[in-house]
């Protein structure tokens, strides 16, 4: 109801729930995934008023969240907006599973997006490496330092595992070698096997970084049937 679409990766299909939109359609190929799940429309079209409500006020600031999640998190059958909420999300839902079934190509998209996220807290968990992934501090202002700072540790490795990617294929362009789409592709700036995490470091606060040139470009290998192309890597 915010324009927000969820993609999320799915990975027991045994476990999740078909709605059927009512007792008498019955489908020719995948009616076993429905069993007797029925959405009530009577329900959402009584509250529908009372559903854009909530979505307005939560989009205009309206509602505090801690009131809203004690409202909504009342699983009873006696709070009818918690119902009319969890039936949409039924609907929702189930035009969601179907489409990623009958759409290969989408999850594929969701499959490489869902890596990279997966990959990205990988990678900030061994940054914070000490916590064991737990966050002792109870004041909100050092909680705060330590997801600024851990995220902040996390964009350095990745600029510097992306700089020396970028002079490592600068270097093979010279020597004539061109990777190509699906080679560069393959390449991740999560790395950290290069890393001493453990080691000593001596931090020279005097001394000036070099720039980061701005001619860091690769010609990657062109595709069949076409021309060449140029590619700036992310820094």
């Amino acid at each position: 109801m915010l324009g927000i679409e969820l993609l999320p990766r799915i990975r027991n299909w045994k476990d999740l729930k078909f709605y059927r939109p009512s007792k008498e359609v019955v489908y020719q190929h995948i009616d076993s995934l429905f069993r007797d799940n029925v959405i009530d429309w009577n329900l959402l079209q009584t509250h529908w008023q009372d559903l854009f409500q909530v979505a307005i006020s939560i989009q205009e600031g309206k509602v505090l969240p801690s009131m809203l999640l004690r409202k909504l998190t009342t699983h009873s059958h006696k709070n009818r907006l918690y119902q009319a909420f969890y039936t949409l999300g039924c609907v929702n839902r189930t035009v969601f599973l179907l489409t990623v079934l009958s759409d290969i190509k989408l999850r594929e998209v969701i499959h490489r997006a869902t890596n990279k996220v997966e990959q990205y807290n990988a990678l900030e968990d061994w940054v914070r490496f000490a916590g064991g992934g737990t966050m002792y501090a109870q004041a909100f202002e050092q909680q705060e330092k330590l997801v600024k700072y851990t995220g902040l540790l996390t964009n350095c490795i990745i600029l510097d595992n992306t700089l020396e990617i970028s002079a490592a294929l600068n270097a093979l362009a010279v020597e004539g070698y061109h990777p190509s789409l699906d080679q560069v592709a393959a390449l991740s700036p999560y790395q950290t096997r290069h890393i001493k995490r453990f080691g000593s470091y001596e931090i020279d606060f005097a001394a000036v970084p070099a720039l980061i040139a701005d001619d860091l470009t690769f010609t990657l290998e062109p595709p069949p049937e076409s021309t060449s192309v140029e590619a700036t890597p992310e820094r």
